[in-house]
């Protein structure tokens, strides 16, 4: 299925480029998040006209990003959870627990699908986690996860 992209998406292309994706891909994601439009002739003249307009709000979403990332780059996170007394944690931290620890402690949103740990939290230690901003920005943080102690 060919589609116009509306804005870059990593590992896929650019605004304004028409790509061949397959249908699901394109309905369910691209099209649905409203990061393509179906190729069609008069599609293909409307984001003509608008492709300005459209790079303009992506080097904002990217001038944004890049305010985050030097907010946040390198930094550590402690996340406080009960763990058994062989440093396993009960459950495991999650992207969204991330992201909420992110908007306490630095005021800073972000969407829990941008946040990639490199392998699962499942024990108490430093972890590595990819942020990824934009399609041309990413950060690295480190979460330590800590024992939590037990309320008697």
């Amino acid at each position: 299925m060919k589609v116009i992209l509306l804005e870059n998406v990593r590992k896929i292309g650019s605004i304004g480029e028409i790509i061949d994706v397959k249908r699901g891909f394109a309905r369910n994601y691209l099209i649905s998040k409203k990061k393509a439009l179906f190729a069609s002739k008069e599609n293909i003249k409307e984001v003509e006209k608008i492709r300005q307009e459209l790079n303009k709000k992506d080097q904002d979403k990217k001038k944004e990003a890049k305010l985050i990332h030097e907010k946040i780059k390198n930094k550590l996170y402690e996340i406080k959870k009960l763990s058994t007394e062989n440093k396993e944690l009960y459950g495991s931290v999650k992207p969204t627990e991330i992201s909420k620890v992110l908007e306490e402690t630095d005021q800073v949103k972000i969407n829990p699908s941008l946040i990639q740990p490199s392998k699962e939290i499942k024990s108490i230690g430093n972890f590595d986690v990819l942020i990824n901003l934009h399609s041309e920005v990413q950060t690295q943080i480190v979460i330590k996860t800590v024992a939590e102690e037990e309320q008697k």
